[in-house]
């Protein structure tokens, strides 16, 4: 279904799709990661000295933005999408996580921006849903098994040797044969604080930066597959035009299904979620007190490089104080993310219901929207994706996995070691 289907909607659900280009026109000067991003060429003066020895808190300044006039649009829309159709509920929540998004970055460079990133984003201590189990208490779980298997990995390390030009011609040619050419634009951009960042039509590689060819795996499967994918199938729906925008409500589900993916492929190993986890555990090392160098120093005694470990320990204070007791919590959502988005195709598997796991690559949504707008999606008025990730276009082989996961997971590993040990074996 193309964008010039939106000139033809539902009367009945007209006054929705008003109010969705209400909430775009408010949410565009919210620019949530370039307003609490750090200069690139900040970045490289301080990893020098980080190399030498030389720790010292990092000088950042931000210009916090004036958002009042899109948060009080943000508050009417709310106000006016009410709750008597679930897709009034996706705009108020969705206007209601931009408006909190607005107050986060208009307190930028404070102990302000702490308190709303964790409302967006969780907080280490938030528990697993169906689990007694913490976000923490699954990072903590990954480090110590990653430490236990990693003398064991070293023999799989790959070699980061493809150069950043020669990957983003590589991606291009991929992308052209899947979406068809010139539709996604691969970039390399010397001022990207991240190793890749993906948009709708356009995937950014960070310049002077060199890949392997598990990044290449892991990047198609993530930013491709995922980001721009659902982004693109965003574009195409004829009733909201949000859903190819990521609000900060939908990172979680975003990046828990980006990573999901990564599982999916086989482009995510043991140590990339040894990296995941290790955030959530310096978020909460940062909220105890812990200050930059504290943080950087923690990433570097767990293995990662000096360059790596600045770049994790500045996307904890990006946005805040550099000397303890404030985060920026966006990567708590990776690992609580992905195990929410595991429990989900699970559940759906058990239900029969693939039809739910397909709508979730209909755009930018969250778990609760696959199931509440449900009706719409019957209707048309929310079209099914145009693209789906290729492991997910082999039903048979996701299932298989799915299934094999679900009743693993019923296996009691303390009977199964008690049983071995009667055996003798």
């Amino acid at each position: 279904m193309s964008v010039d289907a939106r000139a033809v909607v539902d009367p009945a659900l007209q006054r929705y799709a008003d109010l969705d280009q209400r909430l775009l026109a408010a949410v565009r000067p919210i620019r949530i990661l370039p307003t609490v991003a750090w200069p690139a060429s900040l970045e490289g003066r301080m990893i020098d000295a980080y190399a030498t020895g030389r720790l010292s808190l990092p000088e950042v300044s931000y210009l916090p933005p004036d958002l009042s006039a899109a948060r009080a649009e943000l508050a009417a829309i709310e106000r006016e999408a009410g709750h008597d159709d679930p897709l009034g509920e996706y705009l108020c929540r969705t206007a209601e996580s931009w408006r909190i998004a607005a107050e986060m970055l208009e307190a930028v460079g404070t102990a302000g921006v702490t308190a709303p990133s964790i409302v967006l984003y969780g907080h280490p201590g938030d528990l697993i849903p169906g689990s007694s189990k913490s976000n923490l208490d699954a990072a903590r779980y990954f480090v110590e098994l990653a430490d236990e298997l990693g003398a064991d990995l070293l023999a799989d390390d790959v070699a980061a040797d493809i150069p950043a030009e020669v990957l983003r011609a590589d991606l291009a040619q991929t992308l052209d044969g899947f979406f068809g050419p010139g539709l996604i634009a691969v970039e390399v951009d010397a001022e990207l604080t991240a190793k890749a960042a993906a948009g709708a039509t356009r995937i950014r590689l960070r310049g002077g930066t060199a890949f392997s060819d598990y990044d290449r795996h892991q990047l198609l499967a993530h930013e491709a597959f995922v980001h721009s994918l659902t982004a693109l199938n965003g574009r195409a729906q004829p009733l909201l035009a949000s859903l190819a925008r990521t609000s900060p409500r939908v990172t979680a589900t975003q990046e828990g299904l980006a990573v999901f993916a990564e599982l999916m492929s086989g482009a995510i190993d043991i140590s990339r979620l040894k990296r995941i986890s290790l955030r959530i555990l310096a978020i909460d090392m940062a909220l105890r007190g812990a200050d930059f160098v504290e943080v950087y120093r923690f990433f570097l005694e767990r293995g990662q490089s000096v360059a790596d470990s600045f770049h994790s320990a500045q996307r904890v204070f990006r946005g805040v104080p550099l000397t303890g007791g404030a985060v920026f919590a966006k990567d708590n959502v990776y690992l609580a993310g992905l195990l929410a988005v595991h429990t989900f195709f699970r559940w759906a598997l058990k239900q029969r219901r693939m039809d739910l796991l397909r709508h979730l690559f209909a755009g930018k949504l969250t778990l609760h929207d696959v199931v509440a707008l449900e009706p719409h999606f019957a209707s048309g008025a929310i079209a099914p994706p145009r693209w789906l990730p290729p492991w997910m276009q082999h039903v048979h082989g996701l299932a298989g996995k799915l299934a094999f996961s679900l009743f693993a997971n019923r296996i009691h590993m303390g009977r199964v070691q008690a049983e071995e040990l009667s055996l003798g074996l």
